[in-house]
Parts: C-alpha cells; sequence; structure tokens
C-alpha cells in the first residue's frame, strides 16, 4: 500500500502523457500540392510540427493526411520527453 504523502515517481514516457500536453493542433494542406502540415501546440507554447504528403494526387485523402502529419509529430515528441524525463531522474539521483 502506497503512503498517502509519497509522491507517484514517474519513471516512463506514455503517449497518454503526451497527448496531456497538447494544448492546440492545426493542420495545413501547402497550395497545389497533396502535403499536410500538422501544427500541434504544446501547454508550454513549444511548436512540433509533423508532415505528411501524398505521392499520387489522385489518391489524396485529407483525412489521412491530417492522420499521419498527427503522427509524425507525435513521433517526434518521443525523443523530447525522454529527455525531459531523464533530466528529471537525474535531478532525483543528486
Amino acid at each position: 500500500m502506497n503512503h498517502p504523502n509519497l509522491e507517484l515517481r514517474r519513471t516512463k514516457v506514455t503517449l497518454s502523457d503526451m497527448q496531456d500536453k497538447i494544448k492546440h493542433v492545426s493542420y495545413a494542406l501547402l497550395p497545389e500540392t497533396t502535403t499536410t502540415i500538422c501544427v500541434m501546440t504544446m501547454t508550454n507554447g513549444f511548436v512540433v510540427l509533423g508532415t505528411s504528403a501524398c505521392a499520387d494526387p489522385a489518391m489524396f485523402n485529407k483525412a489521412l493526411g491530417e492522420q499521419y502529419s498527427y503522427s509524425d509529430a507525435i513521433d517526434k515528441l518521443w525523443p523530447l520527453e525522454g529527455y525531459l524525463l531523464r533530466e528529471e531522474l537525474s535531478k532525483e539521483e543528486m
């Protein structure tokens, strides 16, 4: 049983942790292309960009472009959040 005064120690980064830090997401389609950009603004104001592009313009699907660009932005968050967690853990070890 955990003591109520003990703080739980975070030891890993989860997708849910990262998604909880997202303040706003917007998408843009570059004119005359199939390139979708996801602009992910975090609660601390940092902005992460994700991109996707369709090789065949005839097969372009707006929803899939947004899905893939969002996924690309999330992929870019993993190393950032991993670094942040390692920094927090190193301070506890001192």
